[in-house]
């Protein structure tokens, strides 16, 4: 079973109640079938919205590794130069420059590891926001192909690929929708203070 890279929560099946007057549909360019199925993640690796939605996601963590590198080089510099003091100071007095150094480090990795559970946070809801987004052309090409229900096509064992409108749905999404509504996204601050010991991979 092919898997999304932006990992699809368990339940993505897309489900519709009859449409109303579904028997009266037009022929519209899609076949005629009560059941239909789509593919989800053709659904969003092909649509110039899922694409907006991903290279989001990879721009944002791009910059959070950029920012996290930057300051791995500036706490070593700022730990060196504490050592280099070292010398100069008093016992007591070097303890209180190294405990707010150390005192300093922790809260970076605290923002780090916020900085990333946001943005995980982000791809995780990336499907959702996707979804919604495109669920009227969905409905509204089932009620075209004169369909009761759209069925992930990850369920069915056995179909015929004449009613999957996986196609037309990409192609609907593309004219209607193109890269998505302006707010779809939600993106994590992309410069978060964050440590060196805590690197986003």
């Amino acid at each position: 079973m092919r898997r999304s890279r932006f990992g699809w929560l368990a339940v993505v099946a897309v489900f519709f109640a009859a449409a109303p007057l579904a028997s009266q549909a037009q022929d519209v360019g899609v076949v005629q079938s009560d059941v239909l199925v789509l593919d989800p993640d053709r659904l969003f690796t092909e649509t110039q919205f899922g694409q907006r939605l991903n290279d989001d996601y990879l721009a944002q963590r791009e910059q959070l590794i950029a920012r996290n590198r930057e300051l791995e080089i500036s706490l070593e510099a700022e730990e060196q130069e504490l050592t280099n003091m070292r010398a100069e100071k008093t016992p007591e007095e070097f303890r209180d420059l190294a405990d707010a150094f150390d005192a300093r480090v922790q809260q970076i990795r605290r923002d780090s590891d916020r900085a990333v559970r946001d943005l995980e946070l982000s791809r995780e809801r990336a499907p959702v926001i996707f979804m919604r987004a495109v669920e009227p052309v969905l409905v509204e090409l089932m009620r075209d192909a004169g369909g009761a229900v759209v069925m992930d096509v990850r369920s069915v064992l056995l179909r015929a690929d004449v009613i999957d409108i996986t196609d037309v749905a990409i192609a609907r999404i593309d004219q209607r929708i193109g890269a998505g509504p302006d707010g779809a996204t939600q993106p994590a601050d992309p410069t978060p203070e964050t440590s060196s010991d805590q690197p986003v991979e």
